[in-house]
């Protein structure tokens, strides 16, 4: 799945909530999701939020990992003849959230564990044993350059889609602005 949600009580979590009468821990895992939100979405959710009655903390734990959320602004332009905002991607590969008793969220970024890969080695590289293994260290350099370069080029294209946006943004108020 890619959302698990678990509500921890009694002596359980007693580890992250110590000072809390009934021990309550919520747990969310995020695994694998690749959504898009509208901007507007997230502005309804703010009436939700509002409260004259200050609840209770709970503590929780929201672990969110290998996630990348698009949120594109679904607002009406300011200008007629503006395109509109270049959307915006999260991309996350391991982070924590946190929040303890005292109402403070603590935000962790962990390293995903590395994953041990079989090398595939060709049929005839199996019968040369001193050579299996030079091609073998090969064939994995090659293909941690190639993830390498993958990731520079989704970075570069983000780059130039923040930079599009800031153009966007300048020529929104000085139309006649030259880079």
């Amino acid at each position: 799945p890619e959302l698990s949600l678990r509500l921890e009580g009694g002596p359980g979590p007693a580890a992250p909530s110590p000072r809390a009468e009934p021990p309550d821990l919520l747990r969310v895992l995020l695994r694998g999701c690749h959504t898009e939100l509208c901007a507007s979405s997230l502005t309804g959710l703010g009436p939700f939020l509002e409260d004259e009655i200050i609840p209770e903390v709970i503590p929780m734990e929201i672990e969110v990992v290998d996630a990348k959320i698009t949120l594109k602004d679904d607002s009406p332009p300011v200008y007629p003849t503006s395109p509109g905002p270049v959307p915006i991607t999260l991309a996350v590969d391991h982070i924590v959230v946190r929040r303890r008793e005292d109402g403070v969220f603590y935000l962790t970024e962990e390293k995903p564990v590395p994953v041990p890969e079989e090398p595939k080695a060709p049929a005839e590289s199996v019968l040369a044993a001193p050579a299996a293994g030079a091609r073998g260290l090969q064939l994995k350099q090659v293909s941690e350059l190639q993830r390498e370069l993958q990731t520079m080029k989704l970075a570069l294209a983000e780059a130039s889609m923040d930079k599009a946006h800031l153009l966007q943004e300048i020529r929104k108020y000085n139309p006649l602005f030259q880079l």
